[in-house]
Formats: structure tokens, C-alpha cells, sequence
């Protein structure tokens, strides 16, 4: 399926920013994975399960909000998507639903992640076939998000939090291997 400009211009965003993540924890072992710098810092693979979890329930919310509407089509008049209501260029609290397990196999936790991007894949063919500006949700922090918002929001995120896995990869102490 071919996508409208904008659905096909976040979707490149989307999978830009998840490549970039995937080459920072390319090599990794078990133990840099599992490595925290502090007790109440996550781990990269805390960092992964938490993106995979998070990515996963907006493709649920996607599935939600579409089927609650008749498909219209993607309107002819929406060239791009509203930007979010605040910068997300820093970590916030995570609410409980999102929070990671400490311990998953690293490859067991990239599988899945890889997994999960494919399946948003159907997400995006359900965006581009509606009017995402009328199917709106409330975020816990953001406030109201129509559809296009989240998937920023999806972007966003990875971007946050790769920059969290660079910041764990230069704290003192990571492991060598």
C-alpha cells in the first residue's frame, strides 16, 4: 500500500530513529545490557522492553480509535501532521503500564522490538486510510494527541531514550563486554 506523504514521512522518522537505536546496541552483551549506573537508572534493555511495550500500546490505541470510525479515506487537504503541544526532549515518569522487566535475554528483547515495529507497520496502513486529526486520546503527561500525535510521539521517544542508552554506554563503570 501506498502511503499519503505525511503517513509515509513519519513512518521514515519512525524508522530512522529506531536504526539509530539498534547500531547503538548492536554488539552488546548480556551483561552491558543488563548494566545499570545506578539503582534507579535503567538498563539498555530496560531502555528496549519499555520502547517495545510503549510502541505496542500505541498500535492497540491505533486499532481502538480506527475501528470506533467508518473509513474516510486520508484527506486530500492534510499535507502535515500538528506538531506535539510540548517538546519531549527530555525523560519524564513512565507510568506503571510501560515500565520495563529487568533481566529479558538481549536477543529475546531485540526480537521482540524488531517484532513489534513490523506489526506497526499495519498501524500505519489504518492511519493512512482515516483522518487522524478526528481520532483523538489523552495522554497522561501531553494531554490530548489525535492519532498522527501518538506516532509522533512514538518517534520521539525512541529519540529520548537512545539518548538515554548513549548516556548508560558512557557512564562509569559500563562493562567491557
Amino acid at each position: 500500500m501506498s502511503w499519503p506523504k505525511p503517513v509515509d514521512a513519519l513512518w521514515r522518522d519512525l524508522e530512522s530513529v529506531r536504526a539509530e537505536l539498534l547500531r547503538e546496541v548492536e554488539g552488546l552483551s548480556q551483561r552491558q545490557a543488563e548494566w545499570r549506573p545506578t539503582p534507579r537508572d535503567w538498563s539498555v534493555g530496560e531502555v528496549i522492553d519499555h520502547l517495545t511495550i510503549a510502541e505496542i500500546a500505541t498500535g492497540k490505541l491505533t486499532t481502538k480509535l480506527t475501528k470506533e470510525v467508518a473509513p474516510t479515506g486520508f484527506p486530500a487537504d492534510l499535507a502535515e501532521f500538528a506538531a506535539l503541544p510540548v517538546s519531549v526532549s527530555e525523560a519524564a515518569n513512565a507510568p506503571e503500564s510501560v515500565w520495563p522487566t529487568h533481566g529479558k535475554s538481549l536477543p529475546e528483547l531485540l526480537s521482540t522490538l524488531k517484532a513489534t515495529r513490523e506489526r506497526s507497520r499495519q498501524s500505519f496502513d489504518r492511519l493512512a486510510a482515516c483522518d487522524p486529526r478526528a481520532l483523538r486520546f489523552k495522554h497522561f503527561r501531553l494531554g490530548e494527541l489525535d492519532l498522527a500525535q501518538w506516532w509522533r510521539l512514538a518517534a520521539e521517544h525512541d529519540r529520548v531514550h537512545l539518548g538515554q542508552v548513549r548516556d548508560v554506554k558512557r557512564a562509569p563503570g559500563f562493562p567491557a563486554a
